[in-house]
């Protein structure tokens, strides 16, 4: 199966609304927010003014959606620089395994390489995630145990 690597466009947000849902099952949630709710979450976070984040979006021969890299610059990295943050990277599992993760990893470096002042990729996975683990680590990725993640719900949306 041959798959297409490109930025997400505004014409993809049905698609990527339906995408997410798949991943939230894919992590155990039961509880997931109506459609057309997600769906205006998608089109507000990568095509508001400013967007929130970017996506690379893996397109399948026939033209469906079939995995996405969701990042987002940060700053500060190292010194005054910034860096990319891979928030997350999913491919349907009719394609794993097949070489498009490690393409959208070597898509999201060249991103990074090619934005001035961009000095690093940076991302996490959960312990609990092997397989995840096994492919940041077939791709030659050593694990950071540097950082300890916290969260806390805004009180938002």
């Amino acid at each position: 199966m041959s798959a297409t690597i490109r930025p997400a466009e505004k014409r993809d947000a049905v698609a990527l609304a339906e995408l997410i849902e798949e991943i939230e099952r894919f992590y155990g949630s039961t509880d997931v927010q109506p459609f057309e709710e997600r769906q205006s979450q998608v089109e507000e976070a990568l095509f508001g003014s400013p967007p929130l984040a970017s996506a690379l979006v893996v397109e399948d021969e026939n033209g469906d959606l079939v995995g996405l890299a969701a990042y987002a610059f940060l700053w500060p990295a190292a010194g005054s620089s910034h860096s990319l943050f891979l928030k997350e990277l999913y491919v349907r599992d009719t394609l794993r395994r097949q070489g498009v993760g490690a393409q959208l990893m070597s898509e999201l470096r060249a991103v990074a390489a090619a934005r001035p002042g961009c000095s690093r990729v940076e991302w996490m996975t959960d312990r609990a995630n092997p397989g995840a683990r096994a492919f940041y680590k077939s791709l030659g990725f050593a694990e950071f145990d540097g950082k300890i993640v916290y969260r806390v719900d805004s009180g938002g949306a």
